[in-house]
């Protein structure tokens, strides 16, 4: 929950206009809130408008629009540079609040008219090391459906459901979640789903994931389901407390049962279960990169081609395909 009565009257119309007009994510325009509350922060700092070094304790309601026109592009170089050496931030956190701040000045000088001139206009986003998604293996995948689908446990029809959904849908936990049984088109095989920014798709079911389904549907409760705020008698998937299930639920769920294949949980997450379900069809079923894309609902190409990574595997077979192996 984001405490508005804490934030200067800019910070909270931008947030506003992310909202209804960048169509933005509640979670997205949290991590805005946060963003733009930490550099305004760090600017008070900076500009010696207070004596505090602890970051809870700084108040930004009063920051007034004559302190934001002093803003340079130095200064927020300035604040990058400490997110880097006194936070230790990773680059993809720094990049993120880059990203952040030139949306925030970019509204403030375009949407608004509070600045003349935009700090942030030439504002570069940090380079990104390029790292390979940790994914598991068709071998582990296969290993961990089993493990799921023997347990014994009396949720093993919703476990089950939910690790198939994950590691043949590649969705995000969040869409998971907020799956509701009249989202699903039993009769063309196909799942909607809400993703980052609000974002509809489709997604086509495969058999394995209609059987799932349908086994946890046999079991559901129908007596006692919670009517909520979050519309838990809508959900496909609840809890034991007959509420939609929550994000923090599901995380326990696949900790549970990848600690039970034996899987290592430090390396592993539900995150780790959508880059599987990339990779494995990418690897395995010749799909084009454009078809993932619109599966995996990403916004830019970019985003999907960290899944056109090649195993060792693949490179040895491509040297041993060589036609002049034999020679």
């Amino acid at each position: 929950m984001i405490d508005r009565d804490s934030n200067p009257d800019f910070l909270n119309s931008f947030l506003d206009y992310s909202i209804t007009i960048l169509n933005k994510s509640p979670n997205s325009v949290k991590e805005y809130n946060y963003d733009i509350a930490m550099f305004l922060k760090y600017i008070m700092i900076r500009f010696k408008l207070t004596k505090e070094t602890d970051y809870s304790s700084i108040d930004i309601s009063k920051f007034n629009v004559s302190t934001l026109k002093k803003i340079s592009l130095d200064d927020i170089h300035a604040f990058v540079s400490h997110l880097a050496v006194d936070n230790k931030s990773k680059a993809t956190t720094r990049a993120r609040k880059v990203s952040t701040i030139r949306i925030f000045f970019k509204y403030l000088s375009e949407k608004e008219k509070v600045l003349k001139i935009n700090p942030a206009q030439n504002l570069e986003t940090p380079k990104l090391d390029k790292r390979i998604p940790k994914y598991l293996s068709l071998d582990d995948s296969r290993k961990l459906l089993n493990i799921a689908a023997d347990e014994n446990n009396r949720n093993k029809e919703r476990d089950f459901a939910i690790i198939t959904l994950f590691l043949n849908c590649g969705l995000r936990l969040s869409e998971l979640v907020g799956i509701n049984i009249k989202d699903i088109d039993f009769g063309e095989y196909k799942l909607n789903v809400i993703g980052k920014g609000n974002k509809e798709r489709t997604i086509y079911l495969n058999k394995a994931c209609i059987n799932a389904i349908n086994d946890y549907l046999a079991v559901r409760p129908r007596e006692g389901v919670k009517v909520d705020s979050k519309h838990s008698e809508k959900a496909l998937f609840l809890s034991e407390q007959r509420k939609r299930i929550s994000n923090r639920t599901v995380q326990y769920i696949v900790d549970k049962e990848l600690a039970k294949a034996g899987l290592d949980t430090t390396k592993y997450s539900v995150h780790k279960l959508r880059h599987t379900a990339a990779t494995l069809m990418y690897q395995y079923g010749n799909v084009d990169i454009r078809a993932l894309q619109e599966l995996l609902g990403h916004e830019s190409i970019s985003t999907t081609e960290i899944y056109t990574h090649v195993n060792n595997e693949q490179v040895r077979n491509a040297v041993e395909s060589n036609p002049l192996a034999d020679m």
